[in-house]
């Protein structure tokens, strides 16, 4: 398509000569905000799919891919239905526990609570914890009075392997002076780091037997949590195991319906952070137009003389095609690889500034998680590369267009 006589003359109009340096810098600016625009799209969609990603494994590391609730406030004949529902396919495990709020008291310090009862096998299947304890073990947990507790409570509330937490819960035994809450201390006997600071803050692990003592609840759990293969695709698991618990009064949630205000807002700030970042890619493609007609302004007795000297039109259009596109394919080269080498050292470029600058970027409580995560999908990587392609290529159309409708006669008429 583009022959050596356009590309000879395309490269000679990229190197600007002396009295020519406005057009050059031009096109540079169009070629760095090219670049930055596809850099900043890269990085930006890169950091939230891991964010999403990240704190979706979090999440469903902790709290399961379904759960199975009791149509009434228990689940009695857990066991069975536990046994049942691990033999779907597609399962991994089903772990019956007891979840219930609580207030949080040690010392000087109060803060609601969610406890969660499980068995000793159990939570050292839940890998989001038996790997990330930060302090003591699991071998003694199953005592009646053993707790595991996060390290964000553990901070708040001074609390180090062997002290001892309190929990109050509402629901007590009701007398003549109206209802007691129920109050008793725990020894804690671990300290865990699951990464999501909310989870750090208030989830607090018992034994089942002792969560069952504390809750009045005997022989009773309030849900039974599942494990799957594939949480993708978690809608045709969640259907076979409606089906093997046929004729049993409980219901089944999955994560997508538990947790679908919480991701489906992830999406939509997705859709739009990346609708947004496409305007400096636009914007850029404009400055292409500009420095563009700029060019084709001061080649036009140029553009005369090759005319006259049996260029075509159709070479003329190519020519400055050539000019537009290679601003065009030049930055967005520059933005991948700019956004690409951010992207795979993103949590060390992000310590190096708060070391300089002696600020915290990343709150972990604001932001859930405990690290700045990025996760390339190289799909969305070349939809970018594509589109500034494309912009570019349309945005040098109309300048090209112009320059291949220039009559030779009018424009040599004063020279």
């Amino acid at each position: 398509m583009f022959g050596p006589f356009e590309r000879a003359v395309a490269g000679r109009y990229l190197h600007a000569r002396r009295g020519e340096r406005f057009v050059s810098v031009i096109a540079i600016f169009s070629l760095v905000g090219i670049a930055l625009g596809v850099a900043t799209l890269i990085i930006v969609m890169s950091v939230m799919n891991g964010f999403k990603a990240d704190l979706l494994g979090r999440i469903l590391g902790l709290n399961g891919d379904l759960s199975v609730y009791g149509v009434s406030r228990t689940i009695t004949d857990y066991d069975t239905l536990a046994g049942r529902i691990r033999k779907v396919a597609g399962v991994e495990a089903a772990n019956p526990l007891i979840e219930a709020q609580v207030l949080l008291n040690s010392g000087g310090y109060n803060a609601g609570g969610l406890v969660r009862g499980m068995t000793q096998d159990d939570l050292r299947g839940l890998k989001e914890i038996s790997n990330s304890l930060v302090a003591g073990s699991l071998d003694e947990f199953g005592s009646d009075d053993t707790i595991v507790v996060g390290t964000t409570l553990a901070e708040r509330a001074g609390l180090t392997v062997g002290a001892r937490l309190t929990l109050v819960s509402p629901n007590g035994a009701a007398t003549a002076f109206g209802t007691m809450p129920r109050v008793r201390a725990y020894r804690v006997i671990a300290i865990f780091d699951a990464g999501v600071n909310d989870y750090n803050a208030s989830y607090v692990f018992l034994p089942l037997h002792a969560a069952q003592v504390y809750f009045q609840m005997p022989h009773q759990v309030t849900q039974i949590q599942v494990m799957t293969r594939d949480a993708e695709n978690v809608g045709p698991i969640r259907t076979s195991i409606e089906q093997a618990l046929g004729g049993t009064p409980v219901r089944v949630m999955d994560w997508t319906q538990s947790n679908n205000a919480f991701f489906g807002a992830v999406q939509v700030e997705q859709n739009v952070m990346f609708l947004i970042l496409t305007l400096i890619i636009l914007v850029a493609a404009f400055n292409v137009i500009s420095s563009l007609i700029m060019m084709v302004k001061d080649k036009t007795a140029d553009i005369a003389v090759l005319r006259t000297i049996g260029a075509t039109r159709g070479a003329i259009m190519r020519i400055f095609l050539m000019c537009g596109a290679s601003v065009g394919v030049t930055g967005t080269i520059a933005g991948t690889v700019l956004g690409i080498v951010f992207c795979l050292n993103i949590e060390r470029i992000r310590q190096g500034l708060q070391k300089i600058t002696g600020t915290d970027l990343f709150n972990a409580e604001v932001y859930y998680l405990e690290h700045l995560p990025a996760k390339l999908v190289w799909s969305q990587v070349f939809e970018v590369i594509a589109m500034a392609l494309v912009l570019s290529l349309l945005a040098t159309l109309y300048p090209s267009w112009r320059a291949a409708r220039t009559d030779p006669v009018e424009a040599l008429r004063h020279e």
